[in-house]
């Protein structure tokens, strides 16, 4: 008895030192890594019940409620609740039953310790809904919350890993249509409107939440088992018809993958999914309503297989994230990454079966060793894994290092475990964390009792670090690769690729284990070398130009690396783009393989407007016209005839070239087998305009009349300022984008922004570089989150990005 009561007495001393000792954070604007960890140590069983009368008008506010029930393990310290809006939105607030007068400091409501008990506790709120997040349209709405943004909308604790149940009732206009995270439990009809009631959701992050409400068609399937049901805009109904089956199957085919691969069973409630005019990005994984946006799924008439595989692969990384982010979910957004490389990591596996004639590898390094390199070749390169101290700055933890490398990094990864200890590791993973949260280390400790490889070390160098090595050849016996890390910090990225060796009568294929700063190898450096030729190394390798004499006698996964190879060299000054552009033009009217073609051109178009001068454009130019234009009209494939002309309608400069584009948006002239949606005419007329043809303000004005769909309709006279042929109306239209609210639909901004600092204006859009950059910290603040760098991606055509020859510059000797 004495023993039993010393235990007791011991157990309470630990609360109450743990209670003391709980340091209150000081109250700072957003959401601090302080305060996440204060309120996780007190904070349980959150429930969120709330309304929102959404009216037709998008100009009135939008009345809401919310009652917000959670459990504390402890009392005695005041409870910051997140509302990131002004206080005049706060109309009242009540705790335990009391009317409480509101506290409200940098972003938060203060719930005062003296109002609270230890248990269940229920704080209500009427509000004004914040609308930053809201993303109203005149007869549309949805939400998009990820990272932070939750708060700008309605109050509550605004951080991964306090997850909660979700209840929304939501009032809308009679004509509306709505989904949420659950199923609709009941409708009531009103005078001229009606109440949609959802059932409690199952539990998640709060940046998961979700709702999207306005007048979309409905389609409801089932497929593979599965009922989903999609909300759509479009008005072409042959495009609506052209696309559907394949979107459902792609959903279920990525479903089944999933549950066979984790070996858990979709562990959510529902699934369904809405197609959004000018969503800001390709898709948000809102649990049981995803969001994309709609051109991504519907495509024209005739894709081209890379635009194919991205719906496929957009499709897939959506789907993984109801396992790989929503399921489990990141502890803190500085491993949101994980999320998104699992994602992205697995939408490589899905594809694979839905499309057997692609090169799988090839489609993989094209995807993403490009814009990985795009970052990590830079001074201001980050690491995967990051420190985040606010989660208001949580924008800058997205970009091509997550999307991108990461994905590459988990390739090594899995090459380095084996795949079968790989998968195992990762069904461990989502077992022990199932609906929890969790971190990157904590999936390393999994994987690191199943092997006897130093996988923290190895993080260390691939995750914490930023950049990429150079690898280079040292002649010799033997031949050595050699990795130089261009910091300067002696730093070794443990990796396997493969070295191609292009003998006169025969390809050897040597492969590469480089853990250390010199690898022997044995291949002839008098030979043709294509280095990572399976794609499954990282850094800056070797490039030559005179590869490319031998193009047909390389394989598709080596033409690949070798044209990544060699434009990343252009742009470290080894290589000049002069001498590839030269090559490119031969490449393109021989080269079968469409995602080939694509990169191909598409390198010719970066150096046509970026790498050279205008002079040698000019003399170049005549050429490359007629070139694109023959192959075009030589294609007997209608989606490689579709790909051509898109190029020749982005490079025709000459005056009888852009009357061509003129003659076939105007009707003049017809292309068979060319095949052109309203998007595309949309296009021409934008090009046209920016070329300066000669009845620009007409073809300006007929296209609007022409526009059928009433989102594209909205869109063109959005940017139809920057389409102007006035400097002065150019001007006044960039001087709008400073007020937050003109830079509402960023989208249409992207598109406006590309057509002021189109290379044919860079003379004159140079004096909007500074106040762009002068805006870019308040846009980091009101703007989502890849907006940011899609600003300044937008805003700054360089005339030339060719540096300097580096002395550790890679070269085959």
């Amino acid at each position: 008895m004495k023993a039993s009561l010393l235990l007791f007495s011991a157990a309470v001393l630990a609360i109450h030192l743990s209670s003391c000792s709980r340091e209150v954070p000081p109250n700072e604007a957003g959401v601090s890594l302080q305060l996440a960890e204060f309120r996780k140590s007190l904070i349980t069983d959150i429930r969120y019940t709330l309304f929102f009368s959404i009216p037709e008008n998008r100009r009135d506010f939008i009345d809401a409620t919310v009652s917000i029930r959670f459990s504390l393990t402890d009392d005695g310290a005041d409870i910051p609740l997140d509302f990131r809006e002004s206080p005049e939105h706060l109309q009242s607030l009540t705790i335990n039953g009391s009317a409480v007068p509101i506290t409200f400091e940098n972003e938060h409501i203060l719930l005062p310790a003296e109002h609270l008990t230890p248990g269940e506790n229920i704080v209500d709120i009427a509000f004004v809904a914040g609308e930053s997040s809201l993303n109203r349209n005149p007869d549309y709405l949805y939400t998009l919350f990820v990272p932070d943004r939750a708060r700008t909308a309605f109050p509550l604790f605004d951080q991964p890993d306090l997850k909660a149940v979700f209840e929304l009732t939501l009032e809308i206009p009679e004509s509306w249509q709505a989904i949420s995270n659950a199923e609709v439990e009941s409708i009531i009809e009103m005078d001229s409107t009606h109440v949609m009631e959802f059932a409690p959701s199952d539990r998640f992050s709060s940046y998961l939440f979700s709702f999207v409400a306005g007048n979309f068609e409905s389609v409801t399937r089932t497929v593979g088992g599965v009922e989903m049901t999609m909300l759509h805009r479009e008005t072409d109904t042959a495009k609506v018809e052209r696309n559907l089956d394949a979107v459902f199957d792609l959903h279920a085919s990525s479903l089944q993958w999933l549950e066979e691969y984790t070996g858990i069973d979709y562990p959510f409630q529902k699934f369904d999914f809405a197609l959004i005019p000018s969503f800001q990005y390709g898709g948000m994984e809102h649990t049981g309503a995803i969001q994309y946006r709609a051109g991504s799924l519907f495509l024209d008439e005739d894709p081209s297989e890379s635009q194919l595989l991205s719906r496929a692969s957009l499709i897939a990384h959506e789907t993984a994230h109801m396992w790989f982010g929503n399921f489990v979910t990141m502890k803190w957004f500085n491993d949101v990454w994980t999320k998104e490389v699992f994602a992205n990591f697995m939408a490589a596996k899905m594809v694979n079966p839905d499309f057997p004639d692609i090169n799988h590898d090839l489609n993989f390094m094209l995807r993403h060793h490009p814009s990985a390199y795009s970052v990590d070749r830079t001074e201001g390169a980050n690491a995967i894994r990051q420190h985040l101290p606010n989660l208001n700055e949580a924008g800058q933890m997205y970009g091509a290092i997550i999307y991108n490398k990461a994905p590459i990094m988990m390739r090594q990864l899995e090459l380095l475990t084996g795949e079968d200890l790989f998968r195992d590791g990762m069904r461990e993973y989502l077992d022990r964390y199932a609906f929890e949260n969790a971190t990157w280390p904590d999936l390393i400790n999994i994987l690191d009792q199943k092997t006897e490889k130093d996988l923290e070390q190895w993080s260390e160098v691939w995750v914490n670090s930023p950049g990429r090595p150079h690898l280079e050849v040292e002649p010799g016996q033997p031949v050595q690769v050699r990795q130089a890390d261009p910091s300067g910090e002696n730093r070794i990225w443990p990796q396997q690729f493969t070295i191609l060796e292009n003998q006169v009568d025969d390809h050897i294929i040597h492969s590469v284990h480089s853990e250390s700063e010199r690898t022997a190898a044995d291949f002839d450096t008098a030979s043709t070398l294509v280095f990572n030729e399976n794609g499954h190394g990282y850094g800056l390798f070797p490039g030559s130009v005179s590869t490319l004499s031998g193009w047909e006698e390389l394989g598709d996964r080596a033409k690949g690396a070798e044209l990544i190879n060699i434009y990343e060299n252009i742009l470290e000054g080894v290589i000049e783009p002069e001498a590839y552009f030269t090559e490119l033009q031969q490449i393109i009217q021989a080269e079968e393989n469409q995602l080939l073609l694509n990169r191909s051109l598409a390198h010719l178009e970066t150096l046509y407007w970026n790498l050279i001068t205008q002079k040698t454009r000019s003399e170049l130019g005549p050429k490359l016209e007629s070139i694109v234009w023959n192959q075009m009209l030589q294609q007997p494939d209608a989606t490689r005839k579709k790909i051509f002309f898109n190029t020749f309608r982005n490079i025709a400069l000459s005056d009888d070239q852009v009357e061509k584009i003129y003659e076939i948006w105007s009707g003049e002239r017809t292309i068979d087998g060319l095949n052109l949606s309203e998007s595309d005419y949309i296009s021409m007329a934008g090009d046209l305009a920016v070329k300066e043809h000669r009845n620009a303000e007409e073809i300006l004005s007929t296209q609007l009349e022409r526009i059928e769909d009433e989102d594209r309709k909205r869109r063109f006279e959005y940017i139809l300022p920057a389409l102007s042929d006035s400097p002065e109306t150019r001007a006044d239209f960039f001087e709008s984008l400073k007020e937050a609210e003109n830079r509402h639909t960023e989208s249409w901004v992207l598109g406006a922004l590309g057509y002021l600092h189109h290379p044919l204006r860079v003379d004159e859009s140079e004096r909007y570089i500074l106040p762009s950059l002068e805006l870019l910290q308040e846009i980091q603040v009101t703007s989502d989150i890849f907006f940011p760098s899609r600003w300044l991606d937008a805003s700054y055509t360089p005339k030339s990005l060719v540096g300097r020859r580096r002395p550790n510059s890679p070269s085959v000797s």
